[in-house]
């Protein structure tokens, strides 16, 4: 038969010393039990962070909860929330609702075992529902009037049932005095049976913590109960008399929505890594078979394709970064920059200048202003600097209110902007990116001083993700 030394020795990391305290209250649970006409346990926190039942006593001759023996057993918190608040508090815990191994419910009231400061188990008494009588106390009134010390005007006494927030006044003794709706339907939710108000805070607390006793005093903590989360501030009143009132808010969704943003944004970032590594893998063969193409055309054709399906590639990299589906127009425009000096000319000074505003920009218009970019750089690269040794690009991005612009400018030696616009795949690309995505206009000039093209798109389509940015 397991005993209460054999289980702390295999599953806690108790001290013989701590051992020997636990060994001596298990010692007269049975005589407790019998007194109490109740369950009663020990439990102790195994290594796995559970509490574990680690000796128990069933009442001779009165009716128990349990048909088998549950030693050896884990305590959830989630089915015990009573036993984790005084394990985590060390302070007792009165008339919980909680859920036995067995699937019965029943009610608890824990109290901390101590050896020297450290709570090294609990004990707990556990009888069930059916079996209780008058547990159910009269509510605590006060001919309907808050405290003197807290509401001098008794008319405010209303208000405080339409709170949104749990409203708990205790007195100088410590002695609950008042809670509205909202703190009795939480408290109710934990577990707790009958009312609050009467019994001392220091037995319903659901965190520890000295509020001072200047007025408007603040102590504020956040804390985890059986999957829900709370902010709870405590008030000083200011009196010299220790009151103090307690506010409760539920903000389980809140953080709920965070983990779900959070989760979202790793998926985000999976995606658009993926999304890159396969068009970097497409890149690749591209390169490899304009490598293998014998004809100068072909192998034109496939390493402006490559660069094309590169660009695209660098904004999915960058919202991998991010891990949402925004980037900042500069990142992008960066990305290209630096992919044109990796790929120009070796023989050529090539100079890139990027300047203007900075702003959030979608998925989708990240991914289109890099095509248009590449290939407006692209053709520079080829046509603007033949026969030089140097040569400068300039980029300037101006933020609008309708409509915001990118300019892009070669000091280089120009060409027949009539001619190009009638042979030239890749201005024909850009014109149709412009027009069909960004929904905007195109400008083009070129003489012997160089080449400029700006292309405009509508500032209406990243308002919404600038606005969620900020």
């Amino acid at each position: 038969m397991e005993t209460a030394r054999s289980l702390c020795q295999l599953h806690t990391d108790l001290t013989e010393q701590e051992i020997l305290t636990i060994e001596a209250m298990a010692a007269i649970l049975q005589p407790i039990a019998n007194m109490e006409d109740a369950d009663i346990f020990i439990d102790c926190i195994s290594r796995s962070g559970d509490a574990l039942v680690v000796a128990e006593a069933k009442p001779l001759g009165s009716f128990s909860s349990y048909e088998n023996s549950v030693l050896g057993m884990p305590a959830q918190e989630d089915n015990e929330p009573a036993v984790a608040r005084t394990f985590r508090l060390g302070i007792p815990t009165k008339h919980m609702k909680a859920m036995t191994q067995e699937d019965r419910c029943v009610i608890q009231s824990v109290e901390p075992i101590f050896n020297d400061s450290k709570v090294i188990g609990v004990l707990i008494r556990e009888q069930a529902m059916d079996e209780l009588k008058g547990l159910e106390t009269e509510p605590f009134t006060m001919d309907g009037l808050y405290p003197d010390v807290f509401i001098e005007d008794d008319k405010q006494w209303w208000l405080d049932e339409y709170l949104e927030e749990g409203l708990i006044l205790v007195d100088r003794n410590g002695i609950v005095r008042f809670c509205n709706k909202c703190a009795s339907n939480l408290y109710k939710e934990l577990g707790y049976v009958g009312d609050i108000v009467g019994q001392s805070y220091k037995n319903v607390r659901l965190v520890s913590m000295d509020c001072g006793h200047l007025p408007g005093t603040l102590a504020n903590k956040e804390t985890e109960l059986a999957n829900h989360h709370f902010n709870i501030r405590h008030v000083s009143s200011g009196k010299d008399d220790d009151s103090f009132a307690v506010i409760i808010r539920d903000i389980t969704r809140e953080r709920k929505q965070e983990q779900e943003l959070i989760l979202k944004s790793v998926a985000i970032k999976e995606i658009h890594h993926r999304v890159k590594n396969n068009l970097q893998t497409i890149a690749s063969l591209l390169r490899l078979q304009s490598r293998r193409s014998e004809n100068e055309e072909t192998r034109e054709n496939l390493e402006k394709s490559m660069y094309r399906i590169l660009s695209i590639a660098r904004t999915h990299e960058l919202l991998a970064k991010n891990g949402i589906d925004q980037v900042k127009v500069m990142a992008v425009i960066s990305n290209i920059r630096d992919n044109l000096m990796r790929i120009c000319d070796p023989t050529l000074e090539l100079q890139v200048d990027l300047e203007g505003d900075d702003f959030y920009i979608s998925l989708d218009i990240a991914t289109t202003i890099a095509l248009v970019i590449n290939e407006i750089a692209q053709n520079s690269l080829k046509y603007a600097f033949v026969d030089r040794e140097r040569g400068s690009i300039s980029i300037q991005i101006t933020q609008g209110r309708l409509y915001s612009s990118i300019e892009v400018a070669d000091d280089g030696c120009g060409f027949d902007v009539e001619k190009i616009k009638k042979e030239s795949l890749g201005l024909s690309i850009v014109k149709s990116l412009v027009r069909d995505k960004l929904h905007g206009t195109l400008k083009l000039e070129s003489d012997d001083q160089g080449t400029r093209i700006a292309f405009e798109f509508s500032t209406q389509m990243h308002d919404v993700q600038n606005n969620c940015a900020v």
